[in-house]
């Protein structure tokens, strides 16, 4: 965090020809709120690694190599190198040291927030919900950004996916926007348009890529940055830096993050306008299938069923660990923890239900892809590569994935055979197991579907992944995935997606005032 603050701060002088004091000035001016920061003084000379070395909030311990992101800097004849240059910087420059500041959470005018978000991490429930029936009117904190929003915060009976309460004739118990009586017929809309429609929700089980994990590039591309830039940051902590509004299963919003926005539920809500605000994205950054706690609202008497997604896409496999093949999920294990939470689902969903579930991705294909580009860090001075980052990251042990983001191509490759044998656990998981409630599918994950199509736009590989993390798939790749996944399910299961309400046209027309999501 230091290394990356310091580096936008260094850039942001350069660019701008100013000072490092008041390019740190700037850098506050852009950021929303009246958070005050601690200015110390940073030499243009001196790069973001030895800054926070001497700050000490970079830190070698003892035995462990020294982690850096840059190349070392210039030093003196016969001199030690970096290792002189960050134990005499803070020296030199009389810099004095953040230990005490161990958590962001220390601020005072953070540690509530930071209460929240623990709070909506640890339960995946939204913060603001006065009914306690799991759907929210606040849009962040696991609000509606993740489940459909709700219409009575206040009444634990009404809430998105609910069969309609005596057809709604009174009041909007579903929160789908159709309520009341056609005063020509007597008949409630709710019973006119949706009765016998194959009314159905939405609901991922996911990973940060389910999520939807972004950070935007203009963060940290001086080139670019300015008051706008920071606007969503607000926004974007109380999401846990994920964006699950424009995500590839849930997505409902138009995108601000670039590409477009295409979801499963989108398409569901087109092909039976009944389905409105039915989705519930319960992924989590960095789940695995041994942690999936479920904060599923699906009562199995009275909601409607729902097609659930089971994507872990990559974290039984990734991991920041040196040896990172021993701390790998087994196809053993795999085999247990799928078939429990299957057995859950299967108590708490209403019959009629369906479970995909997603194999895992080959991973190869960053390394592949981005490697040797410039991170958006190294875009001005052309001095950091996705290479680099990497090994800044795996250094630190805090690599997304050891496995696949590293120069060790048998390492890389005995990642995916292990993302292989895991995602043939799942393919026999959905070819043996029966349940009560849920038939169940298998897909592979539509990465190599997915850059096909791209290229045939005449896209490139790289713009499918994520540009500040290089390792989560873009918005491009998720609204791209979308269209995959929807045209196997026509071909394949069409018993899946429901049939097309015939009477969608006179609800947007009836309703459209009540449509928003």
């Amino acid at each position: 965090g230091c290394v990356l603050v310091v580096s936008v701060i260094e850039q942001l002088a350069q660019w701008h020809n100013s000072t490092v004091k008041a390019a740190m000035e700037r850098l506050c001016n852009y950021i929303p709120g009246k958070y005050q920061i601690i200015h110390h003084i940073i030499d243009r000379e001196m790069n973001a690694d030895v800054v926070c070395h001497s700050l000490k909030l970079c830190k070698q311990d003892p035995g462990q190599p020294l982690c850096h992101l840059y190349p070392p800097p210039k030093v003196r004849k016969h001199s030690p190198g970096l290792f002189y240059a960050l134990a005499h910087a803070g020296q030199k420059r009389q810099i004095k040291s953040f230990m005490g500041f161990s958590s962001v959470c220390a601020f005072p005018l953070l540690a509530n927030l930071c209460e929240k978000i623990k709070y909506v991490i640890r339960n995946k429930l939204p913060f603001e919900d006065f009914d306690r029936d799991k759907f929210s009117t606040f849009p962040t904190l696991r609000g509606y950004h993740w489940r459909g929003r709700d219409c009575n915060d206040k009444n634990t009976t009404v809430y998105p996916g609910r069969r309609p309460d005596n057809w709604d004739v009174k009041s909007d118990s579903n929160c789908n926007g159709i309520w009341g009586v056609d005063p020509k017929d007597g008949i409630p809309y709710e019973e006119k348009f949706c009765k016998g429609a194959d009314s159905q929700g939405v609901v991922l089980l996911g990973d940060s890529a389910g999520a939807h994990f972004h950070i935007p590039p203009e963060w940290m591309t001086v080139t670019q940055m300015s008051a706008k830039s920071f606007a969503n940051l607000p926004m974007a902590f109380t999401d846990e830096l994920d964006w699950p509004q424009f995500s590839e299963i849930t997505g409902f919003l138009n995108s601000t993050i670039g590409g477009w926005t295409d979801s499963l539920y989108l398409r569901l809500r087109r092909r039976n306008r009944c389905n409105h605000r039915d989705l519930q994205n319960i992924s989590q950054n960095g789940m695995l299938t041994a942690h999936l706690s479920f904060s599923l609202a699906r009562n199995q008497l009275l909601d409607n069923p729902a097609i659930v997604i089971y994507a872990t896409i990559g974290n039984d496999v990734c991991n920041g660990n040196r040896d990172t093949l021993a701390h790998m999920t087994t196809p053993k294990e795999m085999l247990s923890n799928v078939v429990q939470a299957l057995r859950y689902l299967d108590s708490h969903l209403p019959n009629g239900s369906h479970v995909i579930l997603t194999g895992l991705v080959d991973g190869r294909f960053l390394w592949d892809n981005l490697h040797d580009r410039y991170h958006p860090l190294g875009q001005l001075n052309r001095d950091i590569t996705y290479s680099q980052l990497y090994s800044f990251l795996d250094c630190l042990q805090v690599s997304p994935c050891s496995g696949w983001l590293t120069p060790n191509e048998t390492l890389r490759n005995l990642t995916s055979e292990r993302a292989l044998q895991l995602s043939n656990v799942l393919k026999e998981i959905a070819r043996s197991e029966k349940f009560a409630n849920f038939d169940i599918f298998y897909m592979d994950f539509p990465l190599r579907q997915t850059a096909e199509e791209w290229h045939k736009m005449g896209g490139e590989p790289w713009q499918l992944i994520e540009p500040v993390d290089g390792f989560h798939p873009s918005q491009i790749a998720a609204a791209l995935g979308t269209s995959i996944t929807w045209q196997k399910a026509l071909h394949e299961w069409p018993q899946v997606l429901g049939k097309e309400n015939p009477f969608n046209d006179q609800i947007e027309a009836i309703f459209k005032d009540q449509g928003g999501h």
